[in-house]
């Protein structure tokens, strides 16, 4: 395949650090990793989920357009984290529940998250990841 670039961090924008550090900690069940200039990494497989607070700098966090998708081992012990959290959606993904876990029209098992920040993400069961192979 020559030499594709491999996707090795995503960032995310928050406006409370230390707040974001224990949200993510919890909802990801790994520990953050403090780092200087107000980030926060989490070590999430081969890809990097960066925390970043743009707020010292006086600048508004952004959130992201779109889903970030996550693949787990164990998606009723996810979703148990998320409900703990109060951060399941409330939006519908083709007119079911996006926060419950359901099997999706393309064969994933899933459901939907927002972050106190407004940021998206997805959880996926890894049995049932589609790749589109």
């Amino acid at each position: 395949m020559g030499d594709a670039p491999k996707l090795f961090r995503v960032i995310l924008q928050v406006a409370d650090l230390n707040k974001a550090i224990t949200f993510y900690s919890k909802l990801l069940d790994t520990k953050g990793r403090p780092l200087r200039g107000s980030r926060a990494y989490f070590d999430c497989g081969p890809v990097i989920l960066a925390i970043l607070d743009p707020t010292p700098g006086g600048i508004k966090p952004k959130s992201n357009p779109d889903n970030i998708y996550f693949s787990v081992k164990d998606i009723e012990k996810a979703h148990a984290r998320a409900r703990e959290l109060g951060c399941l959606s409330k939006e519908k993904v083709h007119d079911e529940s996006a926060g419950d876990v359901v099997t999706r029209p393309w064969g994933e098992r899933s459901f939907y998250v927002e972050d106190p920040w407004g940021n998206e993400l997805c959880f996926v069961d890894e049995k049932t990841v589609f790749t589109g192979h």
